[in-house]
Formats: structure tokens, sequence, C-alpha cells
């Protein structure tokens, strides 16, 4: 018999990721997500419903994730649904759903971890390149060029050989 299993969520993390590393080195980064469901009853009250949901990834997307992202950004996220069970400390039988994401997207809306801000990184980042002032931009025509000035494609990105990782999800 054939099976699929296939998850795409978007909502916003409910923790700052908590990174750690196998015995094999690979990056392991584990957050939380919060879905939200909202709907009008039969009464015509707005109703909202939230789903919290486990997730792990691996790799260089786990590092990726880890150094991008912070509790409250939101986040689309595609992978498959594990469900775990274990035995608790007092001997009941435990059992979660999780999410191990294979593919992300940032959504924007949020802000970059600071350096020295939640986590400290188990292993040191690259710095990043400082953003431009505002006021050394170029300044921007007041109307656009006529259509016949633009080329038919645009130039390629500046690491066209290099796949990107974790940022796009085709649909």
């Amino acid at each position: 018999m054939a099976s699929y299993n296939r998850i795409i969520l978007m909502g916003n993390l409910t923790r700052d990721p908590q990174m750690s590393y196998l015995p094999s080195q690979t990056a392991v980064v584990d957050f939380g997500l919060a879905v939200n469901h909202r709907w009008r009853s039969q009464d015509g009250q707005q109703r909202e419903k939230v789903c919290f949901i486990d997730c792990q990834c691996f790799g260089k997307q786990a590092e990726t994730l880890n150094q991008y992202v912070v509790k409250g950004n939101p986040i689309l996220i595609e992978g498959r649904l594990d469900f775990d069970t274990w035995e608790g400390k007092d001997g009941t039988k435990r059992s979660k759903h999780r999410v191990f994401v294979e593919r992300f997207q940032f959504l924007g809306g949020g802000q970059q971890r600071a350096p020295g801000q939640g986590q400290a990184p188990a292993q040191p980042r690259a710095a990043a390149a400082p953003a431009p002032h505002p006021a050394a931009a170029a300044p921007q025509p007041s109307a656009p060029a006529p259509r016949e000035e633009y080329p038919s494609e645009p130039p390629p990105p500046d690491n066209f050989d290099e796949p990107p990782v974790g940022e796009n999800i085709p649909f």
C-alpha cells in the first residue's frame, strides 16, 4: 500500500530555537510552532484556537534557523510528521507528534537573533556584513524608466552555483 507523509505549516515560533549536536557532530535544533485557527461561531462570535507543534531540524538548515529566528518570528515549514512514544519517570506511557522540518521559508516581520541573545551558540558563527546606511543609498528615480530599458532577464545572483538552502519552497 502506498503512503504519503507531508505536512506544511505556517505559524510563529513559541520559543527560541534550542541548538544541540549529535555524537556525529550533526547540528540539531528544536523549536515550537504556534498555528492559529480563526473562525466565526454560529452565534456570530469570533473564535480562535491555537495548535502548538514541536519541530526539529538537522544539519546546515538547523544552524541557519538557530542563527536567524527568535521567539515570535513567523515561518513556513514543510516536513514529515512523526509520532514519538516513551515511558515517563512515573511509569506512565507518554506520546506526542513532532514535525521533522525538511524545508522552511522565513516570512519576515521579525528580528534576527542578536549576539548574546538567547542560547549561546555551540560553535562560532561568521560575522554578518553590516547593513548600508539609508542615506548612502543611491537616489531613486521619481518616474519608472521606459520598458525598453529593462533587460529581458534579471542578472543571476552572486551565489548562482549554490542551491538555496531552506529558503524557497516550490509549490
